[in-house]
């Protein structure tokens, strides 16, 4: 489904160097990795948010890089993308903000009655009550509240494809909990394949069904949750200790 193939990315110091992953039809892959390591980077180029120096991504066999504007539109329409801190625009109403995931020329040929039932479907599919949401301001949101309308804003135009750029961020365990167990859900639900990019490393183990951890710009290791666990490699269990020793001072901290 995705083909990330030996991707080389730079910026002031290289963060992607000679980065390969296939990623198959339905699976959940989790990304970690300590902060600054390209995760996100490597996210966003799945729909050519930023420009690779060499390599490319293909999207059900589409190049994301080398396909030209049509093959890259067609492959972001079929593309779902949760951005980190939900990035909802400020101005915009709730039914604004979830409108937004529907391709633009298709939102000019559909019914406003149309319109609005896939946002009140969106909505309800990440736990919103549209009745009590539609018409507020994100001021007016809770930080869990504004994930879920990033998360239907995503699957409004239900899309073959999920990206997760760290959908946890600033939130606190209950809320956390809450998201993961409804991202598993959606994913089961709509039938989609996910790339999820997370700290949260406990959570996305219970998640996915295979995990890669970037470190020093390649990939440290691709394998399942449970050979990732078990891994006896010293850069895995430094990055896996120490996650998990950071998510038990969150949790007696907010406790």
């Amino acid at each position: 489904m995705i083909e990330y193939l030996n991707m080389w990315k730079a910026f002031d110091a290289p963060v992607l160097k000679g980065v390969s992953l296939t990623v198959e039809e339905g699976e959940m892959v989790g990304v970690f990795g300590p902060s600054g390591t390209g995760k996100s980077v490597m996210l966003k180029t799945t729909i050519g948010l930023i420009d690779l120096d060499r390599g490319d991504v293909r999207v059900e066999g589409r190049s994301v890089y080398r396909g030209g504007r049509k093959d890259l539109q067609w492959i972001r329409h079929r593309v779902g993308y949760v951005f980190q801190h939900a990035a909802l625009f400020d101005s915009m109403t709730v039914y604004e903000n979830v409108q937004m995931g529907i391709p633009e020329e298709d939102l000019k040929k559909m019914p406003r009655l149309e319109v609005t039932g896939k946002v009140w479907e969106a909505l309800e599919l990440a736990h919103l009550d549209p009745r009590e949401t539609l018409e507020k301001l994100p001021a007016e949101l809770s930080g869990g509240m504004k994930k879920r309308v990033g998360i239907a804003r995503a699957i409004v135009s239900r899309p073959r494809i999920l990206l997760w750029d760290e959908p946890t961020t600033g939130l606190d365990p209950v809320n956390t909990a809450g998201v993961e167990r409804l991202i598993v859900r959606l994913s089961e639900r709509l039938r989609v394949t996910s790339v999820i990019v997370t700290h949260d490393i406990e959570g996305g183990l219970e998640m996915c069904d295979r995990v890669a951890m970037l470190q020093g710009g390649t990939l440290k290791f691709v394998g399942t949750p449970d050979a990732f666990r078990d891994s006896g490699d010293e850069g895995v269990r430094a990055f896996v200790d120490r996650a998990t020793a950071l998510a038990a001072v969150d949790r007696v901290d907010y406790q």
